[in-house]
């Protein structure tokens, strides 16, 4: 970075102390403009775009509709409540948000949250928590914070992720062996000492409904694309969602067979053929203040799960989403989704995926996935009554195993102690404990790491320069420190160690290779500034530019140097004290 002037580092212009606050704030921090991705893609709407997403848009419908229930119901919900959360929140979610073509609804990500919540607190409650963490989203996406959930280091995400994933597998284990229990506990050791003791009642008739599931899941995935390319004639049945036709096929042999299973009828008493009403939830204020916690939680994910996911999809449409944007539908739809007896709600990895790849082009594509749904619903809801419950089991063990990033546990031993700490302290702390209390501790964490990173890379050097022979045994009249990196309240020490040995008559310090300083940083150079002041020592800055310069100037550290003892470099600084260097 080069200086701005060739002798002086006289400011262009001073601080105005009069200058209108609420100028400065909206400069600093302007709302967002509420303005959804349809209305853009509108404009160059065509038929045959139409057509595109209404086969997209009805592909990924299909696909949701089992993820919609196994989400509802491994969160101590009913199944409708997972469909109602589809179709609602994906209707404003694409209709409203600042993507393409991602689409909301129900996420594997909330089961833990949701079902803790549920235990403690009460439905009421959590549709309480759930429209307050519409409400921090909306406000987070007014005020420009989407672009700061990606400052979240991807140590935290990954060990909460698949800390996620781990706890969803082992809530899923209780219908994946068909155990007689009632009530799963919401802790990890709560559900181990319950698994443990209820294992001898497992039903090998759920058993194999489950493997058989999860066997055609697998080879739907994995084994059938690969004999498609060798047999084009069976591209068009890879089309098929691996997941629906493990549930027919499951469904078909339940109730052909008459298999002693639980299902979807003999649990919650089927699926209503429509919406949830609208209904104000039966709360008790004594515990709904209590909400907060749950509410940030359920909001943080929500945003952290959304813009990854319309950043994945960013990635496969080459297009660039609007992440204020799409927090604000994001807290749209989840206010008002839970009074619709829905669940929280956020964008899904899975869905976005397969809507991008079966051609969608524009929001309209996630609108007609929210149709499709409410018409298999308004239409074909008897037909759920023989669902399995070991086959959605099987379906959200499957989505567990997708959703880790496993591969990263190999990685570690490429990586930093710090970053191998974060990952298997929060990854350790979600599935022991709780997901609030991991990710509060990984950000912890990971500031500490980024603190002791960036005060390393801060340091200062001293400045040789001649001098005379008489002065050799002396204390030197003239000393001069270069400093590098950012002075801020992790290396104020810097500061600290120079004002312990000062010259007898000036000190100079060159700060071009200073990028910032915080307030910190600034109240150590107030000091020294003193310091050398009661000691009768010339404080000469040079170098000083950008937002160092601003740092001193609303400081007041300027008014305390004079402009005579403040130059543009340390060789200008050096001839006006007649010293010279060596090096």
């Amino acid at each position: 970075m080069s200086d701005p002037s060739a002798s002086s580092s006289r400011p262009t212009s001073e601080a105005a102390p009069g200058k209108d606050t609420a100028t400065v704030t909206a400069s600093v921090w302007p709302i967002a403009r509420f303005r959804p991705y349809l209305l853009d893609a509108l404009q160059t709407y065509s038929r045959q775009k139409f057509f595109k997403d209404l086969s997209a848009g009805a592909t990924v419908g299909v696909v949701a509709l089992p993820l919609a229930m196994a989400f509802a119901i491994a969160s101590g919900l009913k199944p409708e409540a997972g469909i109602a959360t589809a179709i609602i929140s994906g209707l404003l979610i694409s209709a409203l948000g600042g993507s393409r073509v991602q689409i909301g609804g129900p996420a594997g990500a909330f089961i833990v949250i949701v079902y803790g919540i549920l235990q403690r607190y009460g439905l009421g409650n959590l549709v309480i928590a759930t429209a307050m963490a519409g409400v921090m989203l909306f406000l987070m996406g007014l005020f420009k914070l989407g672009t700061l959930i990606r400052f979240i280091p991807i140590a935290v995400v990954i060990g909460f992720t698949n800390g996620i994933a781990v706890l969803i597998a082992l809530s899923q284990i209780k219908d994946f062996l068909g155990l007689d229990v009632l009530n799963m506990p919401a802790d990890f050791v709560g559900i181990l000492k319950i698994l443990a003791s209820t294992l001898h009642t497992a039903n090998l008739q759920a058993v194999a409904i489950a493997a058989g599931a999860l066997l055609v899941i697998l080879f739907w995935q994995i084994g059938l694309p690969r004999l498609a390319g060798a047999r084009p004639a069976l591209r068009h049945l890879a089309i098929v969602p691996g997941s629906i036709v493990a549930l027919v096929l499951a469904t078909i042999a339940v109730s052909g067979m008459d298999l002693q299973v639980t299902t979807i009828g003999s649990r919650f008493g089927g699926i209503p053929a429509s919406l949830p009403p609208f209904a104000w939830p039966d709360f008790s204020w004594e515990s709904a203040r209590f909400m907060l916690v749950p509410a940030t939680t359920l909001a943080l994910l929500g945003a952290i799960e959304s813009l990854l996911c319309a950043r994945v999809a960013d990635g496969m449409i080459d297009d660039r989403h609007n992440p204020n944007q799409e927090l604000m539908a994001q807290g749209v739809a989840n206010f008002v989704t839970p009074f619709f007896g829905g669940m929280p709600a956020t964008g899904t990895i899975a869905r976005t995926v397969t809507n991008v790849k079966s051609g969608a082009t524009s929001p309209v594509s996630g609108m007609v996935h929210a149709l499709t749904l409410l018409f298999i619903v308004l239409v074909a809801a008897p037909l759920a009554t023989d669902v399995p419950l070991a086959a959605l089991a099987a379906i959200l063990m499957f989505v567990a195993w997708n959703m880790g990033e496993w591969r990263e546990f190999v990685n570690l031993r490429h990586y930093r102690v710090p970053y191998r700490v974060t990952l298997l302290a929060v990854f350790f702390l979600t599935v022991v404990f709780d997901l609030t209390v991991a990710v509060e501790v990984g950000l912890f964490a990971a500031c500490l790491t980024f603190i002791y990173r960036i005060s390393s890379l801060s340091h200062s050097d001293a400045v040789a320069l001649v001098r005379s022979p008489d002065e050799l045994g002396e204390m030197a009249p003239v000393a001069a420190h270069r400093l590098y990196g950012a002075l801020f309240f992790g290396a104020v020490q810097l500061i600290e160690t120079i004002e312990n040995a000062l010259p007898a008559k000036a000190l100079v310090l060159d700060l071009k290779n200073v990028i910032y300083i915080d307030s910190s940083g600034a109240d150590a150079l107030l000091n020294l500034t003193r310091t050398c002041r009661k000691k009768d020592v010339r404080l000469v800055l040079c170098g000083l530019t950008h937002q160092p310069l601003d740092m001193a100037q609303r400081s007041g550290l300027l008014r305390l140097v004079p402009e005579s003892d403040r130059f543009a470099n340390l060789p200008s600084a050096l001839a006006a004290l007649g010293a010279s260097r060596l090096d």
